[in-house]
């Protein structure tokens, strides 16, 4: 049986490599080529190499019994290409896993070439009919910026039309342009090494910083952009902003909430003693290692959607960045999923199409590692119907399961996609909770069971390879 796998991604690549190595033959579409000598891109991507990253280039923590080492390990016991691919192309982040983008993007794009049970096809898809080109299983992963007619596709299949919010991409710089003299290096309470570039503010420059972004000037909303805001309601049209996704705003949108907003969120300072001082500055920036030569570096946090030059005159009166050189700019992009609880169910198969399935951002789950997660699970799906075995739902106890039970679970009145979180875990029994008092403990305990539910669903529902 032939699974064909529509869009080249990080959730697309990942199905495409695990149904491949489960020994089943793919036909791999992306609609990113090269036109007359010029790629074909997206409004949001640079490139026309597989599972290209366009925001951050972290995947969250590795430190032991969190929510996202969790969900990693059950990746690496699932045996994750992508995975592999970032440990191979890590960089230095303190406790967090972060990858050099384009080297990243090298070996998922050389990984693809070298599997002689993927075929790549560079066109666009429009339909979802289960028999076309001979495929009889499809998995759909085109992730934040789903064609216009593809996405019509989606609405006839689902018959309750799609949502979409608002995601953003981080500025980068040159590490050469950062004045190295007013800033330090420390990861946040100490956490692994002292990977981060942190720029320090007392008061006064933090509030002179906060008053020239709350005066910035905004870009110029492209058509593309011009689809969903909030809130309907609204009195005037300058009250209206983009349906952004709450765990990832612009930060003039969070300047907007308070002043002392940004110093809770993306410039927070608890933990970031300076070594130099002895002292917590009143708000500090965070920059994190881009790529394997440490030639680059991004700000953590500081998505925005203003204007290029109002984004340099606002972010060179950072300490230490008042001669930066960007490499990017922040920019904005229209990330489109389904509503899961409706359309899904707990093996990733439209209810109205059960040869048809979906994985990644698409399906409404937020994250990196979360897209390639439900992209290796709708791989493991998929073969497993190849070879003839019906396959099982994750276990709800295990974080892979437990983050496919929301999206499938979720009101679907109220339904927002979801980064993996301990809240999304299936709770301890109330005799252990009560029993177990200290929070670190009750989540060692999660991760224990998860762990084995995770590697006994595995062994049950992984088809043989056929090398």
């Amino acid at each position: 049986m032939k699974i064909r796998v529509i869009g080249g991604g990080l959730a697309g690549t990942e199905a495409a490599l695990t149904a491949a190595r489960l020994g089943c033959q793919v036909d791999l579409y992306e609609m990113r080529t090269m036109v007359d000598g010029k790629p074909r891109l997206t409004p949001a991507h640079q490139t026309t190499e597989f599972g290209e990253l366009v925001c951050s280039n972290s995947l969250k923590s590795e430190s032991p019994n969190t929510a996202p080492w969790l969900l990693k390990q059950e990746m690496r016991r699932a045996a994750s290409a992508l995975l592999r691919f970032a440990d191979e192309s890590a960089v230095p982040a303190g406790h967090a896993l972060a990858v050099d983008r384009v080297e990243f993007s090298r070996l998922i794009t050389k990984a693809i070439a070298a599997e002689k049970r993927i075929r790549v096809f560079r066109e666009e898809v429009t339909t979802l009919d289960s028999n076309e080109n001979g495929a009889e299983l499809t998995i759909l992963a085109t992730g934040p910026l789903t064609s216009d007619g593809l996405s019509a596709e989606i609405e006839r299949i689902t018959g309750s039309g799609q949502l979409s919010f608002y995601d953003s991409i981080s500025p980068i710089v040159e590490r050469d342009s950062i004045d190295m003299e007013r800033v330090y290096m420390a990861a946040r309470w100490e956490k692994g090494t002292a990977d981060y570039i942190n720029c320090p503010m007392d008061r006064a420059e933090y509030d002179c910083f906060l008053d020239a972004l709350l005066a910035a000037d905004p870009a110029e909303s492209k058509e593309w952009e011009k689809l969903d805001y909030f809130p309907p309601h609204a009195p005037d049209a300058g009250a209206r902003e983009p349906r952004y996704f709450e765990g990832c705003l612009p930060i003039e949108v969070l300047a907007r909430r308070g002043r002392d907003t940004l110093r809770f969120g993306p410039m927070k300072p608890v933990g970031l003693r300076d070594p130099r001082t002895g002292q917590t500055p009143w708000a500090v920036v965070q920059l994190r290692q881009e790529n394997l030569r440490a030639d680059s570096y991004n700000l953590v946090g500081f998505q925005n959607h203003l204007k290029f030059g109002e984004q340099a005159r606002v972010l060179r009166l950072i300490p230490g960045l008042e001669n930066a050189r960007f490499l990017r700019y922040g920019q904005i992009h229209r990330n489109t999923y389904v509503c899961a609880p409706i359309v899904l169910d707990e093996t990733l198969r439209f209810k109205a199409e059960s040869r048809l399935m979906l994985a990644g951002q698409l399906s409404g789950v937020e994250g990196y590692t979360e897209s390639i997660a439900t992209g290796l699970l709708a791989g493991i799906f998929a073969a497993c119907l190849a070879h003839g075995i019906e396959p099982a739902p994750a276990p709800r106890s295990s974080a892979i399961g437990s983050l496919v039970h929301y999206i499938t679970h979720a009101d679907a009145k109220n339904f927002q996609p979801a980064n993996m979180t301990f809240d999304l875990l299936e709770p301890l029994e109330e005799e252990l909770r009560k029993k177990v008092r200290d929070k670190k403990e009750r989540h060692r305990l999660q991760c224990e069971r998860a762990l084995g539910a995770f590697d006994a669903w595995l062994a049950s529902q992984l088809p043989k390879s056929n090398s």
